[in-house]
């Protein structure tokens, strides 16, 4: 439902209807609309973070040292799941969402800054924490633009093509 018409426009009778669930049973388990909004944003963001994190662990294992070709290697795997997952990617990465969202969803952006900068050890580049934070910024605009697009192939496209864009944006 909130990928329907966004967190406004979604009503509770219509979630419960959907879900094949009670009132009641929304209001005891998540408290409301805007709890269960954040319980699959939090949802959602898990899984993104796990399919990254696993992606890096797997070229890792295959003996991948760089630094940018790991994070990479997390970024496709995030693009992946922003198709994959395209109808809650719609709705969490357009922005809407119940009051105090936005400031939640920043918070959540930092630590995936925090996370990176961990990952790509910029500390001795010049601009290293600019460098980590455009990487991260274009990553999530390229997310939003790949889960809206019509087809599998075109997604996968346009995935690597802002693969290959943060390839030569993270090259010194």
């Amino acid at each position: 439902m909130f990928a329907a018409g966004g967190f406004a426009d979604a009503n509770i009778t219509d979630v419960v209807a959907k879900a094949g669930a009670s009132v009641g049973s929304l209001y005891h388990h998540f408290g409301g609309k805007a709890d269960l909004y954040l319980a699959l944003f939090d949802d959602y963001q898990a899984s993104q973070e796990q399919r990254a994190a696993e992606a890096v662990r797997a070229a890792r294992l295959q003996g991948e040292a760089d630094t940018l070709k790991l994070f990479l290697a997390g970024a496709r795997a995030y693009l992946e799941g922003c198709w994959e997952q395209r109808d809650l990617a719609r709705v969490f990465l357009d922005g809407g969402g119940p009051p105090g969202f936005e400031l939640i969803a920043r918070r959540r952006y930092r630590e995936w800054v925090g996370v990176n900068t961990a990952l790509l050890n910029t500390d001795d580049q010049p601009l290293g924490d600019t460098l980590v934070v455009v990487l991260t910024s274009v990553v999530a605009e390229a997310g939003r633009e790949v889960a809206v697009q019509e087809t599998e192939q075109s997604a996968t496209r346009l995935a690597e093509e802002f693969i290959e864009l943060l390839a030569r944006i993270g090259t010194p």
